[in-house]
């Protein structure tokens, strides 16, 4: 029978390779010269610290860009408030992993409300869909794309 999961996950390679491109860009752009400004990953936190609010919220545009070129979903970035601490300011951001209860209670509602003869069934962190006909599965996947859940969503494990 065929199946498919939905789970959210992140690709800490692309968010590091995101971290690092910001940091090349810092280095080349002219309206950060000498100013102690970047951005790090540090286990599932990305931190980005600047002089200023205003730079700070530069450098969060930047990531943000540098994150979508490498196909990271930015709604992965949980903000964490501001952060000052003598002439620096930060802004953590944490990486959402995993779908959480509410998010698998509203991705199973979203499937049920379809009225398609698929099952859907929460395993942990993630939910699996399973039906007898694909084209139905692929309805609920557009249909899953469509919808807000707070996290992103990826497909995968499709089985025939």
């Amino acid at each position: 029978m065929p199946s498919f999961d939905v789970v959210s996950e992140v690709d800490l390679q692309e968010v590091r390779n995101a971290v690092d491109q910001t940091n090349r860009e810092l280095r080349t752009r002219f309206d950060f010269r000498s100013v102690d400004a970047g951005a790090e990953l540090e286990g599932a936190i990305v931190t980005v610290w600047a002089e200023e609010e205003f730079q700070v919220r530069q450098l969060v545009d930047i990531l943000q860009d540098k994150m979508t070129r490498r196909g990271v979903d930015i709604d992965a970035l949980d903000p964490q408030p501001l952060e000052a601490s003598g002439k620096q300011k930060r802004q953590p951001f944490g990486l959402k992993q995993g779908i959480d209860r509410d998010a698998s209670r509203g991705i199973v509602k979203t499937v049920k409300d379809l009225k398609l003869k698929v099952q859907s069934q929460i395993q942990g962190e993630k939910v699996r869909i399973t039906g007898k006909k694909r084209d139905d599965l692929q309805r609920v996947i557009a249909a899953l794309k469509e919808g807000d859940f707070g996290v992103p969503l990826q497909f995968n494990n499709f089985r025939d």
